[in-house]
């Protein structure tokens, strides 16, 4: 059996992939934001199927012509693609199968919206979107268009996770599970304060900014320190969050919480330029379950094996869960612990061993992760991790943090999709826009 078509079936085998995808379909793939986690999941893709990349977009030239070299040095066609600094332009072709979307997160909506009215099939980063009407209105286009949309939150295809919630949580060996807690402890936030400077000549700033409030230019902002600032995104809670979040919402079966609080600001660091928390509590409200989200860039972790992580407590035991391993740890003296490492792929993709930037312990799960996008566009199914389900695990965390500005709790009606009783939260979960830009409004896709 071909060795890619052995992979996709071993995949669907264990639960990583609904389906075998076509191995030998070629497919012409873009992508938009061609920075550290573009590369990273557009590697992997041509690592698992025969795509041509035919076009990449950035607003960084000298980011956008090395990510053109390294394209051409990877795929098998050698072919350089071609590259725009206008991701409409780039669309505007209307040749593209795929699209992947991985731009700072206040520039996914547009290009996803964009990308699926041009008929591809997308591959977008978390959070999908700022704010939550954002959120609303790409779920929308996915189904106007009836588009593929798959999230990266790629904890729903961690071999090591899989197995966790098969074999741990799926036999029932927690039983009744009453809190969850989630955490990052990672000292991640900038503790800098350099001055404001012009842009490179490189970087269109104007467009990197695009529909967010116009900040002067700051070394912080661009490469990949984007997330010092609420203008760009939702903080700690946005980018580490949501991935512990969406994996217990998958591991267990949730949906909306019915209520949100959250506590928490910047207590500790308040001389860094960074505006974002260094400490904050969110609490997911599911009736008889708690979900409680906790992150601190400073201090030490309370467990350092896991640092950022979910730990569900059960009656009969506990499961502590990260992208590195899971620990089983049942109450019962007589039952065993459990323990399982991450898989890693370094053998037959020795490319994993030298690329640079790489998470190497998250290279698996991103190509189980695009397996299961690949069979799902070739199904004209949902995938694992559907843009409803990242807009949901999104927009719980954006509403966290719009509960700690309020200083009260929200109360969600995941039908109207609004905050009940409560006109001024509403407000908060449509961000305004930059002119020229538009917001996009899920009734008007």
């Amino acid at each position: 059996m071909h060795r890619r078509r052995f992979l996709a079936a071993a995949a669907a085998g264990v639960g990583l992939s609904p389906a075998a995808y076509d191995s030998e379909k070629r497919r012409r793939v873009g992508l938009i934001g061609s920075g550290w986690y573009g590369k990273s999941a557009l590697l992997r893709l041509i690592q698992v199927a025969p795509v041509e990349v035919v076009s990449l977009c950035d607003v960084d030239r000298v980011m956008l012509a090395k990510a053109a070299d390294l394209v051409a040095e990877r795929q098998a066609s050698r072919k350089r693609p071609r590259t725009y600094t206008d991701y409409r332009k780039m669309l505007a072709e209307r040749d593209l199968d795929i699209v992947l979307v991985a731009t700072p997160d206040h520039w996914h909506a547009l290009p996803m919206i964009e990308a699926a009215r041009a008929g591809a099939d997308v591959y977008v980063e978390k959070p999908i979107s700022v704010d939550v009407v954002e959120g609303q209105a790409m779920v929308a286009a996915a189904r106007k268009y009836g588009r593929v949309v798959q999230v990266n939150t790629q904890r729903r295809s961690t071999p090591h996770l899989v197995e966790a919630r098969d074999r741990i949580l799926g036999e029932g060996k927690l039983g009744k599970i009453g809190l969850v807690e989630i955490c990052c402890y990672y000292h991640m936030r900038a503790r800098e304060n350099p001055p404001d400077t012009a842009p490179p000549e490189y970087l269109d700033y104007e467009m990197w900014t695009g529909p967010a409030p116009m900040r002067p230019y700051n070394e912080l902002v661009h490469p990949r320190r984007w997330r010092s600032f609420m203008e760009y995104g939702n903080g700690i809670v946005g980018d580490m969050c949501i991935h512990m979040l969406d994996m217990v919402r998958w591991m267990l079966n949730l949906g909306w919480p019915k209520r949100i609080a959250s506590t928490g600001g910047i207590l500790i660091d308040k001389a860094s330029k960074a505006n974002i928390t260094d400490t904050q509590t969110i609490t997911f409200d599911y009736d008889d379950l708690k979900v409680v989200w906790q992150h601190r860039s400073w201090g030490h972790p309370p467990d350092p094996d896991y640092p950022w992580a979910a730990t569900f407590y059960g009656e009969k035991g506990t499961l502590k869960a990260s992208v590195f391993r899971y620990d089983y740890l049942p109450l019962d003296k007589t039952a065993q612990p459990i323990r399982r490492e991450v898989t890693y792929e370094l053998e037959e993709y020795p490319e994993d061993k030298t690329e640079e930037g790489l998470e190497r312990h998250v290279a698996p799960a991103l190509r189980y992760h695009l397996k299961n996008f690949l069979a799902a566009i070739d199904a004209r199914s949902r995938p694992v991790a559907d843009i409803e389900e990242g807009h949901i695990s999104s927009a719980c965390c954006i509403l966290g943090n719009i509960a700690l500005e309020l200083g009260r709790t929200l109360t969600w009606d995941p039908v109207r999709h609004q905050v009940v009783g409560d006109p001024e939260a509403n407000q908060r979960l449509r961000r305004p826009y930059r002119s020229p830009w538009v917001h996009p409004e899920p009734d008007r896709i």
